[in-house]
C-alpha cells in the first residue's frame, strides 16, 4: 500500500512535562485509525502535527506530493452572515451537488432537519458540528483527519456516519485517522489503534475490541505499577467476551486468545447479590408510570406510558433528540408531574439524576476535591465492600495531587466524574443518567462502569454511547413517536425502527424509498433486503420473530420475580437457595439464545 502521510521524530514539551518524543509513525492507503488515550495525554496535539497546523518542537511532518488532507478539529465557528448552504456547498450550482450521491447521501446523514438557508450563527451546538462535518465529508480528500466526530451526534447519527466512512474508507481509497470516546464507533470504523501515553504513540492491529484484548496481553507482562490498570482492562474484555454475538463474532478478534486470557474471571457484575442488596434497600415497589401522558402546558410530549423500574432493574433509554427522553426522566425523577395516568412510588424511594448540566457543582468551586468530599461521609458501600472516598476518587482517576485541586480548577471530563461521585456519596437508591460520557476518554469511562458495575439498585441511562449502554444496562426502551416502548434487540432494533418510520414518512411524502414498512409493528418487516427469501419464508421468519420478542418478554418478568424470590429466601437454606439459582441460570441461558435467534432473524429479514 502506498505512504500517504508519516511523522519523523516527532517531538513536542510542554513547560511542565514531554509530551511527545520522538514519535515516528505512518498513514498508508486503506488505513482507518483510532487514536486512544487518556484526556492531556496529547491525542489532539498529534492530529494537530499531523495537519501542520501546529509545528514540532524537532522532528517533521511529511505528506507524499498531491494528498490533500481534510481535517475536523473540535473548535466550530459560526462566521456571521454565511448560511448552511454557503459553508457546506460553496457556490456550487443546485444541478450540480443536487446529482453528485455522496453529497445527497451526506445531506441526508447529517443535514436533515436544518434549514440549508439557515445563518450559521444561528445554529445550536449540536447542530453546528454537523455543518462542519458535512463540509468537510462532501470534500475530495485522501486522508481524513477527524477530532470527535462523534459528539453532538445520536445514535443514528453515529451509526450512520461510520457506514459512510466503512464505505469510503475502503482499502486503497485513502487513509482515515480518528481520535473519538465512542468505543463502538471504533470497533465499527477501525482496522487499527493508536494508543498514546506516556509522551509515546503505541499501535494496535484491529478495533477497540482487539485493542483491548492485546491491551491486557501488554499489561499482564508489565510492572507491578500497571496492576490496577490491568484489572480494570480484564474486566471490561470479560465484557466484551460475554457481550453482544455481532462483537465477539468478529474475526478481527482473537476468541481463542480471549477465552484463555479470561478463564475464569467472575461476570462484570454479581446480580444476585446487587438484586439482594437493592430488594433489602427497597422492597418490591420501587417506581411504576401507569398510562401516563406527560408534557408542558398545552402540549403533550409522552401518550400512554406504561413502564416499571424494580429494585434491580438497570435500563438504556433510546431516542431521537427531541423525542421526549428528557420529559420520561422527570417523569421518573419527580420534577414532572404527569398530565394523565399515575406515577406510583415505593415508600423508601429516594432518585438522584447526574445530569448533563453538572447541578450541585457551582456551589463548590472554589473548594478543595478532598475538602468538598469529606463532608459527605466517611464510607461507601459498592457492592459487598465498604471503600472511602479517597478510595471512589482513585477509582475515577483522582490521584493525591489531584484530590488537593480546585473544584472550579477541573476539566469538563473531571467534574463530570465529581459530580457522579458527589451523587454516589449522597446514597440514592434509584439513579438516573443523563448522557454521562461527555468528556471522558475511554480509560475513564472503562473506570465509571466498573464502579457501576456495584450499584445496588435501579439505574436508568440515556445516552448516545452505544457502548456504554450495551455495557451497564440490561434492558432497553425507545422513545418514538411519543411512546415508550420495550426494544429486546436493544441499538440494533431501534436503528431498524427509526429507518422503517423514515421510511413510511418518506413514501407518504411521495419520496421513493428502498425500504417498505407497516406502522406500528415491533420488530422489522420483510423488505428487498430479504430479496432471497420466498414468501412463505419470510412469512415464517416474521412469525417466528414475533413469537421470539414475545417469548422474551415473558421470560424477562420470571426472571424479575425470581430475583425477587432468591432476594427474599431464607439465606441459611443453601439447596434452596441452589435451586431457585439454578432457575434463575436456566432463565438468563434462554433469554440469550432467543436474543442471538432474534438478532439472526432481524438480518434475515432485513
Amino acid at each position: 500500500m502506498a505512504h500517504l502521510l508519516g511523522t519523523q521524530s516527532l517531538h513536542v514539551a510542554l513547560p511542565d512535562r514531554v509530551l511527545l518524543d520522538d514519535i515516528t509513525i505512518g498513514i498508508d492507503e486503506g488505513d482507518r485509525i483510532g487514536v486512544v488515550g487518556r484526556n492531556g495525554d496529547g491525542k489532539s496535539t498529534l492530529l494537530r502535527l499531523l495537519a501542520r497546523t501546529r509545528e514540532p518542537d524537532s522532528g517533521r511532518v511529511t505528506v507524499r506530493g498531491g494528498v490533500r488532507v481534510g481535517v475536523l478539529s473540535q473548535q466550530d465557528e459560526a462566521t456571521e452572515g454565511t448560511t448552511v448552504q454557503q459553508r457546506v456547498l460553496g457556490d456550487r450550482p443546485e444541478f450540480e451537488w443536487a446529482s453528485d450521491a455522496r453529497t445527497r447521501d451526506v445531506l441526508a446523514g447529517l443535514l436533515g432537519g436544518i434549514d440549508l438557508a439557515a445563518p450559521l450563527d444561528g445554529l445550536s451546538g449540536g447542530q453546528l458540528r454537523r455543518v462542519h462535518l458535512a463540509e468537510l465529508l462532501v470534500g475530495d480528500w485522501d486522508v481524513l483527519l477527524l477530532d470527535e466526530p462523534t459528539n453532538h451526534l445520536d445514535v443514528e447519527g453515529i451509526a450512520w456516519l461510520a457506514e459512510h466512512l466503512r464505505r469510503r474508507w475502503s482499502p486503497k481509497d485513502g487513509g482515515l485517522v480518528v481520535i473519538t470516546h465512542d468505543r463502538w464507533f471504533l470497533d465499527a470504523v477501525c482496522t487499527r489503534m493508536w494508543e498514546v501515553h506516556d509522551g509515546i504513540v503505541e499501535p494496535f492491529e484491529g478495533g477497540y475490541a482487539a485493542y483491548v484484548l492485546q491491551r491486557v496481553e501488554r499489561d499482564r507482562q508489565a510492572a507491578a505499577i500497571e496492576s490496577k490498570r490491568q484489572n480494570l482492562m480484564r474486566k471490561e474484555l470479560a465484557w466484551l467476551r460475554r457481550g453482544a454475538p455481532a462483537r465477539t463474532s468478529k474475526p478481527k478478534f482473537r476468541i481463542e486468545a480471549a477465552n484463555e486470557l479470561i478463564a475464569g474471571e467472575p461476570p462484570a457484575r454479581d446480580t444476585v447479590e446487587l438484586t439482594q442488596l437493592a430488594t433489602s434497600r427497597l422492597g418490591r415497589d420501587v417506581l411504576d408510570l401507569l398510562d401516563v401522558d406527560a408534557g408542558y402546558g398545552d402540549r403533550t410530549v409522552l401518550h400512554d406510558v406504561t413502564l416499571h423500574i424494580g429494585p434491580a432493574d438497570r435500563i438504556g433509554v433510546l431516542g431521537p433528540n427531541g423525542a421526549g427522553k428528557s420529559t420520561l426522566l422527570a417523569l421518573i425523577t419527580g420534577k414532572l408531574e404527569p398530565q394523565a395516568g399515575r406515577v406510583k412510588r415505593g415508600k423508601t424511594v429516594t432518585v438522584r439524576e447526574v445530569s448533563q448540566r453538572l447541578e450541585g457543582l457551582e456551589e463548590h468551586l472554589d473548594s478543595r476535591i478532598s475538602d468538598v468530599v469529606a463532608r459527605y461521609r466517611t464510607t461507601f458501600r459498592a457492592g459487598k465492600d465498604e471503600v472511602s472516598p479517597g478510595q471512589l476518587l482513585e477509582r475515577l482517576g483522582f490521584t493525591t495531587a489531584h484530590q488537593k485541586a480546585r473544584v472550579g480548577a477541573l476539566s469538563g471530563g473531571q467534574q463530570r466524574r465529581l459530580n457522579l461521585l458527589f451523587t454516589l456519596l449522597e446514597e440514592p437508591n434509584v439513579l438516573v443518567l443523563d448522557e454521562p460520557t461527555n468528556d471522558m476518554d475511554t480509560d475513564m469511562l472503562a473506570a465509571m462502569e466498573d464502579l457501576l458495575d456495584t450499584w445496588p439498585g435501579p439505574l436508568v441511562v440515556v445516552s448516545h454511547d452505544r457502548y456504554l449502554l450495551e455495557r451497564v444496562t440490561d434492558t432497553q426502551y425507545a422513545v418514538l413517536d411519543g411512546a415508550v416502548r420495550h426494544v429486546p434487540g436493544g441499538v440494533e432494533q431501534y436503528l431498524a425502527l427509526r429507518a422503517e418510520s423514515e421510511s413510511r414518512q418518506s413514501t407518504a411524502a411521495g419520496v421513493p424509498s428502498g425500504a417498505g414498512g407497516t406502522g406500528g409493528a415491533k420488530a422489522p418487516v420483510p423488505s428487498e433486503a430479504a430479496a432471497g427469501l420466498s414468501g412463505a419464508e419470510a412469512h415464517a421468519a416474521q412469525k417466528e420473530l414475533g413469537a421470539a420478542e414475545r417469548r422474551i418478554q415473558k421470560l424477562e418478568k420470571q426472571t424479575a420475580s425470581l430475583h425477587t424470590e432468591l432476594a427474599e429466601h431464607d439465606q441459611s437454606d443453601f439447596v434452596g437457595l441452589q435451586e431457585v439459582t439454578e432457575r434463575l441460570r436456566a432463565v438468563d441461558a434462554e433469554i440469550e439464545q432467543l436474543e442471538e435467534r432474534w438478532l439472526e432473524l432481524s438480518e434475515l429479514l432485513g
